[in-house]
């Protein structure tokens, strides 16, 4: 009974959605064939969301995001309007660049530990990484993995994908920011009116440090390589393991593993499959309808950015995908800008969300629920019209 206490609500979650997918096939609601091609697709997902979570937890205890976080503070030079900008500039570049799954792993713990190094508040950082992992998600394949599941039917390189998408991404970030600031950043939320810039740290054991550093340098790289994330992910969580195993074992414990996420994800696609195999799909054909003008495309981006709130962007995208006329390319990205841009309401839209309040809980950071929700819904609804216009107009 101590053990079911101090579960959390999202653990009661993961787990009645993995006992409800698991029911559906059982039962056979979800046939043993789409219930197979579900395992394997979300298969080295899920070894991304494992090893990219201990990787980070003990990067962070060899002091890297403590060194992070000391530089861009240091940059600020005690100027809360010029640190807003440098970590709104530093969340968005990686996102677009990296992933956001890497954005809310890496870049989160560096702007907790920005918080503790520098003594201001942590949650206007915290957000600030949450909100532009999702919303600067749309300008290359590789921002989303939502991006990476539409790359057949997008089919556009890289560069082409930037050519359209950089209006609404602009569009995207610039709503962020105002919300950031609105809700979070400015004098009257945060209580300040300058920080003290922290002195350069030193690290308590600097072989970890290098190596971890070396790690997660490597880790990105290998991103950019166009490595498997699971791959990358997996090489530099092994390295990472094998230098505390030799300098600091007792630091090893089961309880670094996402056991949350790894109960969670699966149930959520089982859950998904089963409904898609029972109408879903035509429900979603419908809300979203077949006018691949500035209309539909603001049906598309709105169905997108509600079922991931309801559910998770990945599925949702999956599911949209499957309603959407082949020919229709505008809807296409629309639907792309609702499931990235509008997966910031409940906890559970995205996976970057879901990392990031790993992150947070690891850190001891807590964020109100329901101030979580309300400014998420503010942001989510501006943010996806404002991107879906500037994508209408440019089209």
């Amino acid at each position: 009974m101590s053990f079911l206490r101090r579960l959390h609500g999202l653990d009661w979650l993961a787990g009645g959605l993995l006992a409800l997918g698991v029911l559906c096939v059982a039962t056979g609601l979800l046939p043993a064939g789409p219930a197979g091609n579900v395992v394997e697709r979300i298969g080295p997902l899920l070894v991304f969301l494992a090893t990219v979570i201990v990787l980070a937890e003990l990067t962070g205890k060899a002091e890297v995001f403590d060194v992070l976080a000391t530089w861009v503070a240091r940059a600020g030079r005690g100027n809360y309007p010029l640190l807003f900008g440098l970590c709104v500039a530093f969340a968005s570049l990686t996102t677009i660049t990296l992933n956001l799954d890497t954005t809310a792993v890496l870049l989160t713990p560096v702007m907790l530990a920005l918080a503790t190094r520098v003594g201001i508040a942590s949650v206007p950082l915290a957000m600030t990484t949450v909100w532009l992992a999702n919303t600067a998600s749309l300008l290359l394949p590789v921002s989303n993995l939502t991006n990476l599941l539409a790359a057949d039917r997008v089919a556009l390189a890289p560069s082409e994908m930037a050519a359209a998408m950089w209006a609404p991404q602009l569009a995207a970030i610039t709503v962020t920011m105002a919300c950031l600031w609105g809700f979070y950043w400015r004098l009257g939320a945060r209580g300040e009116l300058r920080y003290e810039p922290p002195s350069p740290p030193s690290p308590a054991d600097r072989v970890l440090f290098r190596v971890c550093a070396v790690a997660c340098a490597g880790f990105l790289l290998a991103i950019l390589a166009d490595v498997p994330l699971w791959a990358a992910s997996l090489t530099a969580a092994l390295v990472v393991v094998a230098a505390f195993a030799v300098r600091s074992r007792d630091t090893l414990r089961l309880s670094l593993i996402p056991w949350r996420l790894l109960v969670l994800v699966p149930g959520m696609f089982l859950v998904v499959e089963t409904a898609s195999t029972h109408g879903l799909q035509e429900i979603l054909a419908t809300a979203i309808g077949s006018d691949n003008g500035p209309v539909g495309m603001l049906r598309s981006a709105a169905v997108g950015a509600g079922f991931s709130n309801i559910l998770n962007n990945l599925p949702a995208y999956m599911a949209g995908e499957a309603a959407i006329p082949e020919a229709n390319h505008q809807q296409l990205l629309a639907q792309l800008i609702g499931v990235n841009v509008g997966p910031v309401v409940t906890p559970w839209a995205s996976l970057a969300t879901l990392l990031w309040f790993e992150r947070c809980r690891w850190h001891g950071t807590r964020i109100d629920l329901g101030r979580f929700l309300g400014t998420g819904l503010v942001l989510a609804v501006s943010g996806t019209l404002a991107a879906t216009v500037a994508l209408a107009a440019t089209a």
